[in-house]
């Protein structure tokens, strides 16, 4: 069963002038979504990688601004990936609840309090 769509979905990559993608699609489960999606998690994936290094190049405590400034081009990299996956991913999410007229109850409110996050 396909999911139906009816906004333009941000792909993971840009034109070769630099300009976003965009694909209009009535399903989530043609060629290209799956090829986004397939593309999204690989730089997710990496993003993981990439902090893993970035993290023990910061720890070590002998390295250089040449080793630096490289983790922090890497890190720059993917953080843009994975920040354009987030955007992607926002924006395919359903409109957030909002309550009719004349169902605003005070004691329904679904937010809960702080202690429940321990």
């Amino acid at each position: 069963m396909s999911a139906q769509t009816n906004a333009l979905r941000l792909l993971p990559w840009r034109t070769p002038e630099g300009k976003p993608c965009f694909l209009s699609s009535d399903t989530d489960e043609g060629v290209l979504s799956r090829l986004a999606d397939a593309v999204e998690a690989a730089q997710t994936s990496a993003g993981a990688g990439v902090l893993g290094c970035a993290k023990a190049v910061l720890a070590d405590p002998q390295v250089d601004a040449r080793e630096l400034r490289c983790a922090l081009a890497r890190v720059t990299e993917v953080l843009g990936d994975v920040l354009r996956v987030a955007e992607s991913r926002g924006a395919r999410l359903s409109v957030p609840y909002e309550e009719e007229e004349g169902d605003e109850d005070e004691g329904d409110d679904p937010r809960l309090p702080a202690e429940a996050f321990g």
